[in-house]
Formats: C-alpha cells, sequence, structure tokens
C-alpha cells in the first residue's frame, strides 16, 4: 500500500498567474522554494506550509497523530527543516485505534502553492527503524472536488524503513491505485543506506511524462502508455506534501529494535518551472529552458567536456577529451540548472568567482557555484560568478583543463548540447 489522501476540508480555488519575464535562454526557471532558513526551534514558514493535524490513519491504518508543534516539526538553525517522530506522551491524544502511541508532523502547499510541470526536487536524509515511513509527494489541487485518487498523486520518494537502501517512486490514479499503482524502487549501490547521508529525490514532469531521479541518477520514466488505458491525470497543478509517518499497512508497526525520537532531514525544497508549466500561490509561473536535456557537450575542435579519469570523486577535475561516448561525456542540463554527470554536478570550485577558477566535479549541494545557464549564444554560464566555461588557453588539445572566465564569445567557450 502507498499513501492515500486525507480528505482536505474544503476545495481550494486557485488562480493562474502570468507569465514571468522572459528567461527563454536559461536552464531553469525556479518557481518556488523553501531553504528553511531561520532561528532555531522556530516553525516551518506558514506563508508556504500548512501543518496537517489528526490520528485518523491516513488511509493506511498509520500510528501517529499529526501536530502543529516545534516538537514534530522545526527548523534547526543550519538550514534544515527537521521532521520528528516521537513516542507520544499526551494522554488526551487520541488516533483511530484508541490512544495515538506516536507523534509526528506532515506539511503541505495546497493553500499556498501549486504547478503543473517542471522539476520538483528536495534534498533530504531521510530516518531509519522498522515501521518509519518517511515520504516527499504531490497531490492534485483538484483533490477536493474530484475525490482521491481521481486528483492524481506523484509519490517522489518514499521509504520503508524495513529496505534501508532502497526508496519507492509511484503514481496513483484512476485505476491505478493504492498496491496498483505504478512506480519503481531504487537501490543504493553497495549496500549503503539512505539514513545515513542526504539525497536529492526529483521528479521532471512535462505533458508527455514523469521522469524520477535520486541524485542525479534517472531511475524510472512513466508516460500516458503506462497507465494501460485508464485516464492519464497528471495534466493540472499539483501540491507538495513531506511528512513522516509511523507504522501502517505497507511498513508495518515499529519493533524492538526501533528507536525514537526518529528524524526526516530537510535541506531544501525547489520548483523549477519548464516551457508547460503552470504554477499558482507563491510561485512566479513563466517560461524556462524546458526540459532536461542529456548529451555530450561538444567544444572547441569538437572534443568533449569530460570527467578526468572517469571518477565520481569529489573534486574529480573537468576536462576536453576526445569524444568516445563513456557516461562520463553524458551530460545532464536539469530543469533545476544542474549541469550532472556520474550523478553529481559541475562545479566551481570553492565557489570562486575569479577568471581562472578551476571546474569540478562535486556532489551537488544547491550553491550558486553550481547554478548554470545555457544560452542560444551557445555559452554555458555560471550563475555564481556570471562568467563562461572555457577551455584554458584556447586549447582543443586533449586533456586541456575546464575554467569559468569572463565571457569573450570565443570559440573555447562555445558549447554544444546532445
Amino acid at each position: 500500500m502507498f499513501l492515500v489522501a486525507a480528505a482536505l476540508a474544503a476545495a481550494v480555488l486557485f488562480t493562474t498567474t502570468g507569465p514571468a519575464a522572459d528567461r527563454a535562454d536559461a536552464a531553469a526557471v525556479r518557481t518556488w522554494a523553501d531553504e528553511f532558513d531561520g532561528a532555531a526551534g522556530s516553525a516551518p514558514d506558514s506563508s508556504k506550509w500548512t501543518l496537517e493535524t489528526g490520528g485518523g490513519g491516513n488511509g493506511n491504518n498509520e500510528l501517529q497523530y499529526y501536530t502543529k508543534s516545534t516538537d514534530n516539526a522545526a527548523l534547526d538553525g543550519r538550514g534544515n527543516l527537521v521532521i520528528t517522530a516521537r513516542k507520544n506522551t499526551d494522554s488526551g491524544l487520541r488516533c483511530w485505534y484508541g490512544a495515538c502511541q506516536y507523534t509526528s508532523a506532515r506539511l503541505n502547499t495546497a493553500q499556498t502553492f501549486t504547478q503543473a510541470y517542471g522539476r520538483f526536487e528536495a534534498r533530504i536524509k531521510i530516518p531509519r527503524g522498522q515501521g518509519v515511513w518517511p515520504a516527499f509527494w504531490m497531490l492534485g489541487d483538484d483533490l477536493g472536488s474530484a475525490g482521491w485518487p481521481n486528483s492524481g498523486e506523484i509519490d517522489i520518494m518514499e521509504n520503508v524503513g524495513k529496505e534501508p537502501g532502497a526508496v519507492h517512486g509511484t503514481i496513483h490514479g484512476p485505476g491505478y491505485s493504492g498496491g496498483g499503482g505504478i512506480g519503481a524502487a531504487y537501490t543504493l549501490p553497495g549496500g549503503k543506506a539512505f539514513a545515513d547521508d542526504f539525497h536529492t529525490f526529483a521528479v521532471d514532469w512535462s505533458p508527455e511524462a514523469i521522469t524520477w531521479s535520486v541524485d542525479g541518477q534517472n531511475y524510472q520514466t512513466r508516460t500516458p502508455a503506462d497507465v494501460n488505458g485508464k485516464k492519464w491525470v497528471y495534466d493540472h497543478p499539483f501540491f507538495l506534501i513531506l511528512n513522516l509517518a509511523v507504522g501502517g499497512d505497507w511498513p508495518g508497526s515499529p519493533d524492538a529494535s526501533t528507536s525514537f525520537p526518529q528524524t526526516m532531514t530537510v535541506d531544501y525544497v525547489r520548483v523549477s518551472a519548464s516551457d508547460s508549466s503552470g504554477s499558482t500561490g507563491g510561485g512566479t509561473g513563466g517560461t524556462g529552458g524546458g526540459a532536461s536535456r542529456t548529451g555530450a557537450i561538444r567544444g572547441i575542435g569538437g572534443m568533449c567536456v569530460d570527467v578526468a579519469g572517469a571518477s565520481d570523486a569529489d573534486e574529480t577535475p573537468i576536462q576536453l577529451h576526445d569524444c568516445n561516448g563513456v557516461d562520463a561525456q553524458k551530460w545532464t542540463l536539469g530543469s533545476d540548472g544542474t549541469v550532472r554527470a556520474l550523478g553529481k554536478c559541475l562545479d566551481v570550485k570553492g565557489g570562486s568567482t575569479a577568471d581562472g577558477a578551476a571546474v569540478q566535479l562535486y556532489r551537488c549541494n544547491g550553491t550558486k557555484a553550481q547554478q548554470w545557464v545555457y544560452t542560444s549564444a551557445r555559452d554555458l554560464t555560471n550563475v555564481g560568478a556570471d562568467k563562461c566555461l572555457d577551455a584554458r588557453g584556447n586549447s582543443a588539445a586533449d586533456g586541456t583543463r575546464l575554467q569559468i572566465w569572463t565571457c569573450a564569445g570565443t570559440a573555447n567557450q562555445k558549447w554544444t548540447v546532445g
């Protein structure tokens, strides 16, 4: 079983905003974000999030009572939102099964932000343990009128604690909901656990397809053909949800091995627009550079942008190399403004803005040193420095290192993607 929506108390009327300033040359247009900057112990921003309450089980026989308390959802003062599941000490809280055993939090943007299409991304460190169930997901903005599952559900990330190395991405709609949802799992290599570190979970959603990724690695794509003649309901705005459930039909209940409190730590949530995106509420709406595109990046002399030694280690230099089609030369220009290969991001070393600053591969962290704009003039410009990707010394030699430099329109700063 997958997450099932609790009914909203009332339908919300959403009005589409007009287009933002023309950014057709940009790789992405940010329409909404929460970086969770604020004082330690403060509540989530109420202009962005609504905290749900109740212990009705959410259609899944979950065991937690969702509260508005900062004991269950608060900023940590280090740029994170922490959602905490605790053993309940309030005898007055009643759940569907009697006295509530646990408290936790669930946040949504139903009344503040919705969007159709684009990139929806969060960087999260999940909890661990049998019976814990963290999720980052979306529901259709017509939930109040159409009901679930007719409104649609996109689960960007779900984890059940008994599977520490796996997360699930799923769609639910009419005729393919609950246990019949359509999706796939992504498993970390080498027996690693998601609870050991932060990971970036995202979907890139267009009218034709939804693609899921973990740390920049795409692992499934769903299209209208996948619903086998049933209705494809991913054609209207959705809102965002973050929650940490305890127990339920899918994960099962906590056992003696599960310690509490458990925390789901969210570094950021970001939404970017694609060509077809329509956002309401906190976003600006508008026209961006389109959905993600993947392929070789060719520069001066027809040479390819390449990760030296095909290494995915942080700080690996980026260079020119003869084009050979290997993964070290397959780059994704994401709708979020990143340029990714081997699961990591193209990065200006040290966040430098100086001419000659080296470009490297580094774990994706959302900084401006990893934000790029690919223009119609074929410049690849770093947002943080406002400078162009540049082949040193105007050279096309194999092994030429790449850097940033003041944009000059020269051949060593021109790039072709795909």
